[in-house]
């Protein structure tokens, strides 16, 4: 059977609140679940515990029992940052790691075949305990061949154990008790009056009756430690630092063209990882000379962020300092991002002066007409074309819109202004429909007919059946088919 571990590290949010105040580690600390005095404890260290203070109270309340009690609150984002890094931290040990979102500091990690890289399994553990005991965390490591018999004996020790049998695994699973697990304590109170205390012993009972009588997440327990609910490891993806190279035509190195074209790549670099939800946290700079040597500056933001103007400041610093021996020809920039805040992922400063967006619009009218500056709005019609339209825009609205960030991609329907005549269908497609010529390739599906019919209260009533075209070469028209005028028509297209 393949090998797999369990990495455990155990209350994670207070493990990253001491690394980022690592003075408190030798008095009481406590993760609050946000920063007010009624506020209830999430987590405790030793030191708190023995002070009597336990997760639950209020802070107010623990002040009584330990005056010298330091407490913090650690955001959801600075959880899953803490993920991220600790699981890129592990990758370094194996390719496929998963860790587990639902509970917070636990990492499963494929160990097959890596017995030509290292001696013995548990030589690979200690090694994978020394890098997070380096960072500044503190793991246990359980190498074993199942997913919750790695986790029970994880959560029931510390240190560092390597099963050599399935067998074995089991027997030392089943010697867990059930307090060391994720149990309601209402529910692990009712067992132990049962004298169910470990897994061994809630394995014995039979598990319909144990849903029954005790609920979904006894029945859960159950099903996980019996091995009925086997999942594949689910390792996850990662992150790519984002890249943009160009070259140039002839060697160059003054330093404000350079900066001309740095900031031509930055752009792109920022709505990328604006995209994925990330601020930036570091840009590197590769430069490759004529004379063959090669360049690299590493700049960091004092906060990552995705405001170009400071990044930018940056960078003009560095190339007025930097002394080439020769004209740069090729430029690269590679940018590492972290999850952001909303605050963060906003591409402008948040103080928008409108004076001057009040003087660019003047700017723009003198030069291109008083109707350049508009904006889209809605309106009532039945046909796509007479739901919105564009009205002159005098000054920016006291409330500005807000975007947000989403994960997948919306597709938009583009427009056009008046609808495209298409050639007519014809009756036999040895070749397949060409709307648009041979460059958009031919019609490889149509999704339709999606009626719109109206206009009765006039006399150029209307009936259009509306179809998506799927393109040979990709592309995604909206097209329509025009009863009265027995043509299709190019509406817009979609992306």
């Amino acid at each position: 059977m393949g090998r797999l571990a369990c990495v455990d590290l155990p209350a994670l949010p207070l493990q990253l609140l001491l690394r980022e105040h690592p003075e408190w580690r030798a008095g009481a600390v406590a993760v609050v679940a946000e920063d007010r005095p009624q506020a209830p404890l999430l987590y405790v260290n030793d030191a708190a515990r023995r002070c009597g203070v336990l997760p639950g109270q209020r802070f107010a309340a623990a002040l009584g029992l330990a005056s010298d009690l330091r407490a913090g609150s650690v955001s959801a984002a600075q959880v899953e940052d803490g993920i991220r890094a600790i699981a890129c931290r592990l990758r370094r040990f194996s390719p496929e790691v998963e860790p587990d979102h639902g509970g917070a500091g636990t990492f499963w990690v494929d160990a097959a075949g890596l017995e030509r890289l290292h001696p013995s399994l548990r030589g690979w553990s200690r090694r994978v305990a020394a890098e997070l005991e380096q960072d500044g965390f503190d793991a246990t490591v359980v190498v074993g061949f199942t997913r919750f018999g790695t986790y029970a004996v994880a959560r029931s020790g510390r240190g560092v154990k390597v099963f050599a049998t399935e067998r074995e695994e089991q027997e030392a699973a089943g010697r867990v008790r059930l307090h060391r697990l994720d149990l309601e304590p209402e529910v692990r109170e009712r067992l132990a009056g049962l004298g169910v205390l470990t897994v061994g012993e809630l394995l014995r009972l039979p598990a319909c009756g144990l849903r029954q009588r005790f609920g979904e997440q006894s029945y859960r327990l159950h099903r996980l430690a019996a091995g009925r609910l086997w999942t594949p490891l689910q390792p996850l993806a990662p992150q790519e630092p984002q890249r943009r190279e160009a070259d140039l035509e002839a060697p160059d190195a003054d330093a404000q063209r350079l900066l001309f074209l740095v900031k031509r790549l930055l752009d792109e670099l920022l709505a990328a990882l604006a995209r994925r939800g990330e601020a930036m946290t570091e840009l590197r700079l590769h430069l490759v000379l004529d004379d063959g040597h090669e360049s690299t500056e590493s700049l960091r933001p004092a906060a990552p962020t995705l405001d170009a103007v400071q990044i930018l400041g940056l960078v003009r610093l560095r190339l007025e300092t930097l002394r080439l021996s020769a004209g740069v020809v090729e430029l690269r920039l590679t940018a590492r991002g972290v999850r952001a805040a909303a605050c963060q992922l906003k591409m402008f400063p948040s103080r928008r002066d409108r004076a001057a967006a009040h003087r660019a619009f003047a700017r723009l009218r003198a030069e291109f007409g008083q109707d350049v500056v508009a904006r889209a709005v809605l309106r009532e019609g039945h046909l796509p074309a007479a739901r919105f339209a564009w009205e002159p825009l005098e000054a920016l609205p006291e409330r500005l819109p807000a975007p947000r960030v989403v994960a997948p991609r919306p597709l938009v329907r583009r427009i056009h202004h008046e609808p495209v005549p298409l050639p007519p269908r014809p009756r036999r497609e040895s070749d397949g429909w060409l709307l648009r010529g041979t460059e958009h390739g031919r019609v490889e599906r149509l999704v339709g007919p999606y009626v719109v019919s109206g206009g009765w209260w006039s006399r150029a009533g209307s009936h259009r059946e509306y179809y998506f075209a799927e393109m040979s070469r990709g592309g995604l028209l909206w097209i329509y088919h025009d009863r009265r005028r027995r043509r299709f028509f190019l509406e817009g297209h979609v992306e």
